[in-house]
C-alpha cells in the first residue's frame, strides 16, 4: 500500500478540530456540520442548478467551491469535501445514478460471487477531479482543516446488493447469511476502493478523514462483529500511516458504539439517540467524540436550540472527565434540506461561547 508523507500536509497545528479530535486543548470548542455543503444554502442550490449531483462530484471547481460555502457563511471549524460516498463506485466505473429524491441507484446489482469477482478496483487517477478539488481547497481554506471522507464497506455493500436505498436490507442480510464466503469477497474488494479513494485524498492534502458507515445501524452487534467490523478495522489500519484523525459515523448504532470505536477510529461520532456521557461508557476511554445535536431541533426556534445545544456541551465535558479525549460539536446526522441556514450560522456562534 502507498506510504502517506505527512511533511507535505498543512501544519494546522491551531486549529480547534484538530486540537479536540487528537486529545489536545482547544482555543474553543469546535463546531462543523454534516451535509454543510449544499443542501441548506441557498447559493448552493444556485450553483447546482442545471448540474447533477454525480457531474457536481467531479468538477474541481464546482467541488472547492460547494465546500468553500459553509465555511465563508457559518464559520465553521473545519471543512467537509463536497462529494459522495458512491463517487469511488462510479470512478472505477461500476454503472450507477444518483436519482433525486431516491439516492444512488445501480444498474446491475451484486447478488453473485460471479458478479462479485467482475467488480473493478479503483486508481488514483480515475477521482482525479476529486484531488484536484483538493488542491485548490487547500490553497482557499487558509487554517480551516479539510476532512475527506468515504463511505464504509458495509454500507457501499448494501446500495451494491440492494441496487439502491432500502428500509430492510434484506438482500444484503441475505448474503450475508447464506453465502459468509461471497459476502467476505465483496466486502474485500469494497474495502480495497475505499482505502484507494481515502490514500487519493490523503495524498492530495486532506487534514482529517470521516469513514461514514450510514446502514450500520440495521445491524445487530453480532452480526456487525462478524460480518463488518473486520473490513472497516482494515480500512483505518491502512491510513494509520498519515498520521491524521480518523472519524468513525453511522446513524442508529448506539448497541454498536464499542465495537465502532475498536474498529480504530481517532473520534466516534454519536448520533441523537444516544447521550454523549453515555457515548463515553460504550466506547471507552481514550477516544474523542462528535456530536450529537438531533438536526430536527433547528426547526424548534432559538430557545430550544440553546437549551438543547448546552446540554449537548454539558455532557460533552461530562464525558471528557470520564476519560473522552475531546469533544467536536456536530448534528447526530446531516443538515436538513429545509434549515434555515441563519439558524445554523446563530448555532456556530453559541457553540463558540460553550
Amino acid at each position: 500500500m502507498t506510504e502517506v508523507n505527512t511533511y507535505t500536509r498543512r501544519r494546522l497545528t491551531d486549529a480547534p478540530f484538530l486540537a479536540a479530535a487528537t486529545g489536545a486543548t482547544p482555543s474553543r470548542r469546535p463546531v462543523w456540520f454534516m451535509r454543510q455543503a449544499g443542501r441548506s444554502l441557498p447559493e448552493y442550490r444556485e450553483l447546482r442548478k442545471g448540474i447533477g449531483m454525480l457531474e457536481s462530484c467531479f468538477d474541481p471547481e464546482l467541488v472547492c467551491e460547494i465546500t468553500m460555502q459553509p465555511i465563508r457563511r457559518h464559520g465553521v471549524d473545519a471543512a467537509i469535501l463536497f462529494s459522495d460516498i458512491v463517487v469511488p463506485l462510479k470512478a472505477a466505473g461500476i454503472d450507477l445514478d444518483i436519482v433525486p429524491g431516491v439516492g444512488p441507484v445501480i444498474a446491475s446489482p451484486v447478488r453473485t460471487a460471479a458478479d462479485v469477482r467482475a467488480l473493478p478496483r479503483l486508481r488514483p487517477e480515475e477521482v482525479g477531479a476529486v484531488t484536484d478539488g483538493i488542491e485548490l481547497l487547500v490553497d482557499a481554506l487558509g487554517d480551516t482543516p479539510l476532512i475527506g471522507f468515504a463511505g464504509a464497506p458495509f454500507t457501499l455493500a448494501s446500495y451494491l446488493v440492494e441496487g439502491g436505498p432500502s428500509k430492510n436490507h434484506e438482500r444484503t442480510k441475505a448474503m450475508m447469511h447464506a453465502d459468509p464466503t461471497t459476502w467476505h469477497e465483496l466486502l474485500g474488494v469494497l474495502t480495497d476502493i475505499t482505502v484507494a479513494f481515502l490514500q487519493a485524498q490523503l495524498a492530495a492534502g486532506v487534514d482529517a478523514l470521516q469513514l461514514f458507515d450510514s446502514w450500520a445501524g440495521a445491524l445487530s452487534l453480532a452480526d456487525y462483529r462478524t460480518f463488518v467490523l473486520p473490513h472497516s478495522e482494515r480500512v483505518f489500519a491502512q491510513i494509520a500511516t498519515a498520521g491524521v484523525p480518523r472519524i468513525h459515523f453511522g446513524v442508529g448504532t448506539g448497541d454498536l458504539l464499542g465495537a465502532m470505536g475498536e474498529a480504530g477510529a481517532d473520534v466516534v461520532g454519536v448520533d441523537w439517540r444516544v447521550p454523549l456521557t453515555e457515548a463515553v461508557r460504550r466506547v471507552g476511554p481514550g477516544k474523542a467524540l462528535q456530536g450529537n445535536l438531533d438536526p430536527a431541533v433547528l426547526f424548534a426556534g432559538s430557545a430550544a436550540i440553546e437549551s438543547e445545544a448546552r446540554r449537548i456541551a454539558g455532557e460533552a465535558d461530562e464525558a471528557i472527565t470520564m476519560g473522552a479525549a475531546g469533544h467536536i460539536f456536530n448534528l447526530g446526522h446531516g443538515v436538513l434540506p429545509d434549515t434555515d441556514p441563519g439558524v445554523l450560522t446563530a448555532l456556530v456562534e453559541l457553540v463558540h461561547e460553550l
